[in-house]
């Protein structure tokens, strides 16, 4: 009988295309060869590898599932799986495909008009434009609604003043999806850097996710044209819908997170000699490494399945919250003993698992904390809303 493969234990793999099988490999090359190489020394010195996004770019990765305008088209499975690849390099670099993708390119594209549509996604889908994506606030964090960024209408145009904080690519993009309050409830528009009164300021002096730059945004009397509102992008629920889409990335991407922690944990315990004998020939250690693999196949299952009804147009937005809720408790969890498995050398920046660990503690919390889709669950099975 074949043996098993310690990383896809219930050979998850079987279950895939050949098209989503290609998909995945093609991106774990790239990760292997490019990434992987360079991703501890960006972490360490707090530098996003710019010079990796024409190469993201070439190999269809900006926005990979949306349909026409030059995206590659992908299914949402292969869409969770080059996130799944993406992280187990850096959440860096999955947040900043994710952010393109889904929190940019996906509401021009499901709220924009045809011209929007044509004159920002080919060019952001070749890499030639980046985007970030404006809804937290200093004083928002999980009430957006309680935005304070507000637009006012002067003739045909509006006027937009406030600020928004813990912005990915802030300071790398070329546009902003900006969602404000206005007299008739929340709008979005596309804000352009270079417009007057728009700036930004990056975050530094981060402990997590320092392969990634995360900005604030600021608008003082910023003016926008009308033809920069997303036609379709009104109500809280146009930014949350966006929300939904970066979270089913993330609930993939988590995954690969916790595989490198895992594939790096057993290499270590198969070579680390302690006491006489290799530290895999003891009881306690198979049964984290276990445990791992357990955690592992559970949130691979529910990553697919979620995959498979968001192909099918059947996904709900609570079962996003479960699998995110799910799979960044298990990715941070298996990244946290796989540091201690791995002893001082887990703290290093030579292993990954420090690195994964603490970018993991952004990721658990941003698009949504483990209180706030407990509670979207929650609301779903009893019908009561108690945030």
């Amino acid at each position: 009988m074949q043996g098993l493969d310690p990383s896809d234990l219930f050979r998850v793999r079987e279950l895939l295309s050949d098209d989503e099988r290609q998909v995945q490999e093609t991106v774990a090359r790239f990760v292997d060869e490019r990434v992987l190489p360079i991703i501890g020394e960006a972490f360490e010195h707090d530098r996003f590898p710019r010079e990796l996004i024409p190469e993201i770019a070439s190999l269809g990765l900006l926005g990979c599932n949306i349909q026409g305008y030059d995206c590659a088209g992908l299914n949402n499975v292969c869409y969770g799986l080059v996130c799944q690849e993406l992280e187990r390099g850096d959440s860096g670099l999955r947040s900043f495909v994710s952010v393109q993708g889904s929190l940019c390119m996906h509401p021009i594209a499901s709220m924009g008009s045809e011209e929007q549509k044509r004159r920002w996604l080919p060019a952001m889908a070749r890499g030639e434009k980046l985007g970030c994506f404006g809804l937290t606030e200093p004083d928002g964090g999980s009430d957006p609604g309680n935005m304070k960024t507000i637009a006012k209408r002067d003739g045909g145009d509006w006027i937009i003043n406030g600020a928004k904080m813990w912005i990915t690519n802030g300071d790398l993009a070329d546009l902003a999806i900006v969602w404000t309050m206005t007299d008739d409830g929340i709008r979005g528009f596309i804000v352009e850097k270079g417009m007057p009164g728009f700036t930004t300021r990056e975050i530094k002096r981060k402990f997590s996710l320092r392969a990634s730059v995360t900005s604030e945004l600021f608008f003082e009397n910023v003016r926008v044209p009308d033809a920069n509102r997303l036609p379709r992008g009104e109500g809280l629920g146009a930014p949350l819908s966006c929300l939904t889409q970066a979270r089913y990335g993330i609930s993939w991407g988590v995954v690969g997170s916790a595989i490198a922690c895992y594939r790096e944990a057993l290499a270590y315990a198969k070579q680390r000699v302690l006491f006489g004998r290799p530290l895999s020939h003891t009881q306690t250690i198979q049964r984290r490494l276990a445990d791992m693999s357990r955690r592992i196949t559970t949130a691979q299952l529910l990553a697919l399945q979620l995959g498979r009804l968001k192909d099918a147009g059947n996904m709900h937005h609570a079962q996003v919250s479960m699998a995110k809720w799910n799979n960044c408790r298990m990715a941070l969890d298996v990244a946290r003993d796989a540091r201690d498995l791995l002893g001082a050398a887990g703290i290093t920046v030579e292993c990954c698992p420090i690195r994964h660990m603490l970018n993991l503690e952004s990721v658990i919390t941003y698009e949504g904390t483990e209180t706030i889709h407990e509670l979207i669950v929650g609301r779903e099975l009893t019908g009561v809303a108690a945030f």
